[in-house]
């Protein structure tokens, strides 16, 4: 997987600036973009995944959004607690936000311990 670029990363920080105490950092080979300390997304190559949960899977998949996924000498390896977040809803703020206020929220349920719903 190639590296995330810059602008980027910062477009969806942009897009993503209504969001109370946002912050990102490195994350494996990607950047991952934590509220209030919650890590609620991660941004790998140029796609920005939310963490799901049960709740809010079918939705991701409704919009055709793949789960994060990566080789090894194994085969696949799919992650689905983070699904893709589609393209065109980088160029809706208002729908991103909402959706990123709802990954938040599933993400601050998971690190509760024994509320795991995966």
């Amino acid at each position: 997987m190639s590296s995330s670029s810059p602008a980027y990363v910062d477009f969806v920080i942009e897009q993503l600036a209504p969001i109370k105490d946002l912050a990102h950092g490195r994350f494996f080979g990607g950047i991952g973009l934590t509220a209030s300390s919650t890590q609620f997304a991660m941004v790998m190559g140029n796609s920005l995944y939310f963490v799901v949960d049960g709740s809010t899977r079918a939705q991701y998949e409704k919009m055709g959004s793949p789960c994060f996924g990566y080789n090894t000498k194994r085969g696949r390896v799919e992650v689905k607690k983070y699904f893709q977040v589609p393209g065109e809803l980088l160029e809706e703020p208002a729908k991103l936000v909402a959706l990123a206020m709802e990954s938040i929220e599933v993400a601050r349920k998971l690190n509760k311990p024994g509320k795991k719903t995966i």
